[in-house]
């Protein structure tokens, strides 16, 4: 009886783990694709440098004041859309910056490649081997930290007329690292159920995407500059 009890329990939940993983690469395809939208507006417009960065900071607070409050409502799908459709457009003048280089358009399209190659290996590692990475949540949180501090200290120096080339450099790949790991921690927490909010997981995964993406592009560009 006990193994018949447990049997029943584990169905609803394995449901439920499919059910979580499907919408959230469901969302996340959307997302992604409506980035890819905004992101082309931006650029056609030739959006300025200051309104990416007026778009980026508000689609932050919406991330962090707004998504909390609705993740668990259908309004939290409209948030989502509009936090990344922020994102996307704020990235247009970065595009723009990058594809007016030399080497541009290869760039751009090794730092896509790359961001879709070590997606889709992490992702698919985490869902083939089912592999328990919640060991990483340290390191992920203080990843984070640590990660904030250095950008303050990167824009402080900006700021003052300092350029830090090397300590940027080593920052791009710091954040690619992070961002890998939290792609491993957010896919194995919603394989073995401690993810249950799809809308988080996929707000978790497309700025793991993004952040490896422009990583990338800063990392690639870096002698093009």
């Amino acid at each position: 009886m006990e193994h018949i009890r447990t049997a029943q329990t584990a169905i609803p939940e394995t449901t439920e783990v499919s059910r979580v993983l499907r919408n959230t690469y469901l969302l996340l395809s959307m997302t992604l694709a409506f980035s890819a939208l905004t992101a082309g507006i931006a650029m056609a417009a030739n959006m300025s440098h200051g309104a990416g960065l007026i778009m980026s900071l508000v689609a932050i607070a919406l991330v962090w004041f707004v998504l909390p409050r609705t993740a668990n409502s259908s309004a939290g799908l409209v948030v989502v859309f509009a936090f990344t459709g922020l994102i996307g457009a704020s990235l247009g003048p970065m595009l723009n910056y990058y594809l007016a280089l030399a080497n541009g358009t290869s760039i751009v399209l090794q730092a896509l490649g790359g961001t879709a190659f070590a997606f889709l290996g992490l992702s698919g590692y985490a869902l083939v081997t089912r592999k328990d990475f919640s060991f990483l949540q340290g390191f992920v949180v203080m990843g984070v930290m640590v990660m904030i501090g250095a950008m303050l200290l990167l824009m402080g120096a900006s700021l003052f007329g300092y350029h830090l080339e090397m300590l940027s450099l080593a920052f791009s790949a710091g954040v690619i690292i992070l961002m890998s790991a939290i792609i491993l921690f957010q896919t194995s927490n919603i394989i073995h159920g401690g993810e249950r909010n799809y809308i988080m997981a996929t707000t978790s995964l497309y700025l793991a995407i993004i952040n490896i993406f422009t990583s990338l592009l800063h990392l690639l560009g870096a002698g093009e500059d």
